[in-house]
């Protein structure tokens, strides 16, 4: 007995003494990879969506530090101007700028993007980055279910509207952030809107795989333009996206050890945007700034000119 206490409590000193040395590189595990490219971006032009937050801030900052000029596109424009500020002073780049911009709404898209055409002669990098993620279901202003119309129909006409300064400025770059939880989505055109039966899991995997689609159709028709355009999923980070669902975020708060800092999730952006070995790469998807597996889905070619053709028309544009 006395044994067997004893093998007992040398078990319950050696595996916790295991784990603390073992959490080091367990950490290191965990953050992924890490953009190496020490490119400087003086006199680049950078529009990030939703870059308030999260991993949109942490983009920002790491391409100000690199000297680009940031337009931080924002719903919230106090959290908008304190992420330039923030910004402006960790990295010393005054250039930091702040616009409205609200996803949820094709009318904030269009002026954004109007505002930007007068303000802004040249864009080389584009991050389609903000986002919902688990939302309850409700309307975008232009009656979207939200997570299709923000996190795929608004980017999309962002996109569009500010496609030809891209092309003028070439070589230029569009970064679309995704999700590993587009291997969960299926682009159900019977019920786009999500009228029928509603899921908020699933409407957040069927958006995220509307931007790999978006992400492959548009690579084709911007081959010989000078423009890219890659998709990518940041891994599993702390953010506020799970505000929408209680239990998941107390879950994710007692995790974090586990899970990706915004600066780590953030990498995979800074690396599709930077990179020196994807200047002529385009139509691809990564993880953990490397090459990562799409779903069947995510290759169909019928069903991304089908969402192409369908977006175009849910949102009254002509893009041939």
């Amino acid at each position: 007995m006395l044994a067997f206490l004893g093998s007992l409590l040398a078990l319950s000193v050696t595996v916790p003494l295991l784990v603390f040395m073992a959490a080091p590189y367990i950490r290191k595990y965990i953050a992924g990879g890490v953009c190496k490219s020490t490119v400087k971006l003086n006199g680049k032009v950078a529009v990030i969506t939703g870059g308030s937050t999260g991993i949109g801030k942490e983009t920002a900052k790491d391409l100000a530090r690199r000297g680009a000029r940031i337009i931080l596109a924002c719903r919230d424009m106090a959290k908008g101007e304190a992420a330039a500020c923030e910004i402006q002073t960790s990295t010393g780049n005054q250039q930091v700028i702040v616009k409205k911009l609200d996803l949820a709404d094709t009318k904030s898209i269009r002026e954004f993007a109007e505002n930007f055409l007068k303000e802004e002669n040249e864009l080389h990098i584009l991050i389609n980055n903000a986002g919902v993620m688990m939302c309850p279901y409700s309307k975008t202003a232009d009656g979207f279910e939200m997570h299709m119309g923000v996190n795929h129909l608004g980017h999309f006409l962002l996109t569009f509207l500010l496609l030809e300064r891209l092309k003028q400025s070439a070589p230029a770059r569009i970064v679309n952030v995704s999700s590993l939880a587009h291997h969960g989505g299926k682009i159900r055109f019977h019920d786009l809107q999500s009228e029928k039966s509603y899921n908020r899991t699933l409407a957040y995997c069927h958006s995220k795989l509307a931007n790999i689609l978006f992400t492959r159709e548009l690579a084709k028709r911007l081959q010989g333009t000078g423009v890219t355009v890659n998709a990518l999923h940041p891994g599993s980070v702390q953010t506020e996206l799970t505000r929408h669902v209680p239990l998941v975020d107390i879950i994710w708060r007692k995790i974090t050890f586990f899970l990706k800092t915004p600066q780590e999730g953030a990498q995979t952006s800074v690396y599709c945007a930077v990179a020196e070995e994807l200047e002529s790469v385009s139509g691809k998807y990564f993880s953990d700034c490397q090459p990562a597996y799409v779903s069947a889905q995510g290759r169909n070619e019928e069903t991304a000119k089908q969402l192409w053709k369908v977006s175009c028309e849910l949102l009254g544009i002509k893009w041939d």
